[in-house]
């Protein structure tokens, strides 16, 4: 839709297809995007639309199922059977997050699971933090998120892959390390209350917040 407002002040004549799958629909707020802290996405979307009204670009809700080149245009067919012509396409298909298939995830992601530590981070400050992850981006994420709470615990599903001065950076910064296989999460509502892992301690004692990697 940034593009589509550009391209509509051009005096360009814009179809915008959107899927509808936003990658933050699960999140409560947007956070980061100057004057609009804090503001819920759906929100953000109607207020986007209605900005490109004026510009006559038109919004479909429906999928791209193929495109390709003729001679002289691009040929879009849709998930209904519909097919479109146009001179250009523009490609904006954004970001799809790798969620772990952890039993229990669904339930909390968005409110106290998440994905993304600049954008709810914040909102997590000073309290116990689990992060999923291996190898050097898992140590590096734990790492970083010592930025909002001096309590991490670094959950490796399995072997975490980590480097000698990798372990000892983190233990030098008291993130603990957690490599049992996680069976599921637990809590009340969509509030992440514990860990459980298939060995070993039930959990890590205490309520967490996850963020995911």
């Amino acid at each position: 839709m940034s593009a589509a407002l550009i391209l509509g002040r051009c005096r360009r004549r814009v179809l915008v297809c959107d899927a509808g799958k936003h990658r933050n629909a699960r999140s409560h707020a947007m956070h980061g995007f100057l004057t609009r802290d804090g503001i819920p996405p759906g929100e953000f979307l109607t207020m986007a639309r209605a900005e490109l009204q004026p510009y006559g670009v038109e919004m479909r809700h429906n999928v791209v199922t193929g495109a390709c080149r003729t001679a002289e245009v691009f040929e879009v067919t849709l998930e209904d059977g519909a097919k479109l012509q146009s001179r250009k396409l523009l490609l904006a298909t954004g970001v799809v997050d790798r969620i772990p298939k952890i039993e229990g995830l669904d339930q909390f992601y968005g409110r106290s699971v998440f994905h993304c530590p600049y954008c709810d981070g914040w909102e997590m400050r000073d309290q116990p933090v689990a992060v999923y992850g291996r190898g050097k981006n898992g140590a590096g994420l734990s790492l970083s998120l010592k930025t909002w709470s001096a309590d991490v615990v670094l959950c490796s599903d399995g072997s975490a892959g980590l480097r000698p001065a990798e372990r000892e950076r983190l233990a030098n910064h008291g993130v603990a390390i957690r490599t049992e296989k996680i069976a599921r999460l637990e809590g009340r509502g969509d509030l992440l209350e514990q860990i459980i892992f298939r060995k070993g301690p039930r959990g890590c004692g205490r309520r967490e917040r996850g963020l995911c990697h």
